[in-house]
């Protein structure tokens, strides 16, 4: 069987644990950016103002880091899912991207169905994107992907998966190590951050369940 078949028979297993894990492959039409649109030009501005509005916030920093939630979320999804059912990992490098944000949110689809790199390597381009157009803290947004990481093990590990072994090596080096730690729970994965992701600084935003900060209420 080729990459491209072994890699597509991976997506296929895992799109239904939830739309998180569907990540669809192929050009798509001309109201998507190519993935280097993350590092030139104005897509990416455009998307934070896009998310400024819709969240209506003034402060930059908390659109950065919605944006790079949602991303990390559709990526790191089917690439956590993949390795816990020991399939091919997609390749998930803006180089293999395309993106666009919507009023459905951020939408994210491959364009060739290869195998990918590390997560390091993988978010690492996307993290200087958003860092360079906000000067958002960058332990921040790597603390956005650890706890996407670790929703996404949460969800696999409700299907019956046992995913505590894959979760230690996730986290077992940079950049996710040290990003949060989790706690002991029988039959759950509980994941606790070091960073917040600031979704509390919006109008009846509150903490979120991995969120060091004291509950808030709203």
């Amino acid at each position: 069987m080729s990459e491209f078949a072994r890699v597509l028979v991976t997506l296929r297993q895992i799109r239904g644990l939830s739309p998180f894990f569907a990540l669809d492959v192929g050009r798509p039409d001309d109201s998507w950016h190519d993935g280097a649109a993350l590092s030139h030009g104005p897509a990416l501005p455009d998307a934070l103002d896009r998310i400024s509005a819709r969240y209506r916030t003034r402060e930059r920093r908390v659109a950065a880091s919605l944006f790079f939630l949602g991303y990390t979320a559709r990526l790191l999804s089917p690439v956590v899912a993949a390795r816990a059912v020991g399939g091919e990992v997609p390749d998930i490098r803006p180089a293999n991207l395309w993106w666009r944000y919507t009023r459905e949110g951020l939408q994210v689809r491959l364009k060739d169905p290869v195998t990918g790199v590390g997560i390091a390597e993988s978010l690492e381009p996307a993290v200087e994107a958003v860092h360079a157009v906000v000067p958002v803290a960058r332990g921040l947004l790597w603390g956005n992907a650890g706890s996407s990481a670790a929703g996404a093990l949460r969800t696999i590990s409700r299907s019956g998966v046992d995913c505590q072994a894959l979760a230690d090596d996730l986290f077992a080096d940079s950049p996710l190590k040290g990003t949060g730690e989790f706690i002991p729970f029988p039959g759950e994965i509980v994941f606790r951050r070091r960073s917040c992701c600031l979704y509390y600084r919006l109008d009846g935003g509150g903490t979120c369940g991995d969120c060091p900060l004291p509950a808030r209420r709203v």
